[in-house]
């Protein structure tokens, strides 16, 4: 069965915001003025942050993988605060399902899109990149890329 990669994106709205504000807390972290942020909306693409450009390559790289660290730990967060919430026997829970639907949504979004990818990119192969960043920088937005063509992305 098919479900369109944008009813997946408004199902699991949620992490797209979390995804936003892992870019916006890592631009926070890092130094790097923040422009606009859009938390969410109903078009392509569902959210994004704009910030000055990174004045180093490891400022793109922890801003582009910023949303892995949140959302994979926030996910993780409410799923272990969830699983004791959903009893044996007893029927299930309601606030159970709401935890692991919004625990579900968060870890989902943790990937970096391949519009982080080619932020990354840019960043490492631009005037300011060393060679190290670029050693590190590259086999992970190729990951990126390639997770995209497994995973649906919009």
């Amino acid at each position: 069965m098919f479900i369109p990669g944008f009813l997946v994106t408004w199902a699991t709205f949620p992490g797209v915001i979390v995804h936003e504000f892992a870019h916006k807390l890592f631009c926070q972290i890092t130094g790097t003025r923040v422009i606009e942020v859009r938390y969410f909306q109903f078009d392509n693409p569902a959210g994004y942050v704009l910030h000055e450009i990174p004045t180093s390559p490891w400022k793109h790289l922890l801003i582009g993988f910023g949303p892995l660290i949140v959302n994979t730990l926030g996910g993780l967060g409410i799923a272990l605060a969830a699983l004791p919430l959903k009893g044996v026997g007893e029927g299930t829970n309601p606030l159970f399902v709401v935890l692991m639907w919004l625990a579900i949504s968060v870890a989902m979004h943790s990937f970096p899109s391949t519009g982080d990818a080619k932020s990354i990119w840019e960043g490492i192969w631009g005037e300011r990149g060393s060679i190290l960043s670029r050693i590190v920088g590259t086999p992970l937005v190729g990951i990126i890329f390639l997770g995209a063509l497994v995973v649906c992305q919009d």
